[in-house]
């Protein structure tokens, strides 16, 4: 476990924010009173996020939190409470402050330049260690599974290493061949259903009511501009020669989600009525879930998405719905 007291989270025009922090299990913990500092609130605002965040459900408490021991300016020892990033980033999209508005800023740029530039750094590493090839990464993975089907993995700590290289390793896969240029458009032949306009508006209400009371929506969340949200909805029932535009769920889903953010078909809240919509189609559909029973696309990734969409340029349109449908089909 490392402590870097020079360690800058974010830099406004003003002055440089910096904050001691905790480095470990490759991530950064603070506590709540420094979150306070960081985003200029009251102790009790930072606990009321906190407390809300696990009482939705958006993260799970036990792995997101932990107690560390503080030695006081007195000398003497005792734990306290220190809590993740993802904490960290769930707190500031929540907290309503300029500090707030800062850290939201800097995170969405932190973020979108992390998807564009991040991946392709560190594929470079990858590439000059000539001990990993891809091919062996491959060949691994396949041996691991292998072994796991026939239960022949009885430790602990080999079934959690064989999950780790499991889960991740068709992500790194596609993540390679999207900074390479190679992906391919990716989907199934599953009979699908969108929603209806009606239906549509139902959805939304809903949400919106959902998100009004927990004080998440103002009166013009939801409100249409215009008839962009019918236009959208007939776009993605287009077909020519009797063959569907976007003939599959995968191929739907990417678009609802892009034309509900990028259109901009509301007043207010179009990333996440957007994001909202993706998850509702999958779920009619009985797309949603992997064979797991896990979700094929978790919130954290949804968010990424959701933000790299909006900060997108109109010319990464076809790489972003590529990027989508390869992540559900995998």
């Amino acid at each position: 476990m490392e402590e870097n007291k020079n360690l800058i989270l974010y830099s406004t025009s003003q002055k440089d924010i910096k904050i001691p922090v905790k480095l470990d299990k490759e991530t950064v913990w603070l506590s709540q009173k420094q979150m306070s500092l960081l985003f200029n609130r009251d102790r009790k605002t930072i606990t009321r996020h906190i407390q809300n965040i696990f009482k939705e459900d958006e993260l799970a408490k036990n792995s997101v939190c932990s107690k560390y021991e503080h030695t006081a300016e007195d000398g003497k020892k005792y734990d306290i409470t220190l809590y993740n990033l993802d904490v960290i980033i769930s707190v500031g999209y929540r907290v309503k402050s300029k500090n707030g508005t800062k850290f939201r800023i800097w995170a969405t740029s932190i973020l979108r330049e992390h998807i564009l530039k991040g991946f392709t750094i560190n594929q470079k590493r990858l590439k000059e260690n000539q001990d990993i090839k891809l091919s062996e990464l491959e060949k691994a993975i396949k041996l691991l599974k292998r072994v796991g089907d026939n239960k022949k993995l009885k430790s602990g700590e080999a079934k959690g290493l064989l999950k780790v290289i499991t889960d991740y390793a068709d992500s790194w896969l596609l993540l390679q061949k999207y900074d390479e240029h190679e992906l391919k458009l990716q989907s199934s032949k599953t009979k699908h259903e969108l929603f209806g306009y009606e239906e549509t508006l139902k959805n939304i209400s809903e949400l919106k009511n959902n998100l009004a009371k927990k004080k998440q929506a103002t009166e013009i969340f939801g409100k249409e501009r215009g008839e962009s949200l019918q236009a959208i909805l007939g776009n993605l029932r287009q077909s020519f020669g009797g063959k569907e535009l976007y003939p599959s769920i995968e191929i739907k889903a990417a678009h609802l989600l892009y034309f509900a953010i990028k259109d901009h078909p509301f007043v207010d809240g179009n990333k996440r009525i957007g994001s909202f919509l993706f998850i509702a189609f999958l779920a009619k559909n009985n797309f949603l879930l992997d064979k797991k029973g896990e979700k094929k696309i978790n919130d954290n990734t949804l968010v990424a998405l959701a933000l790299l969409v909006a900060e997108s340029k109109p010319k990464e349109k076809d790489t972003l719905i590529v990027l989508i449908t390869n992540l559900l089909k995998n």
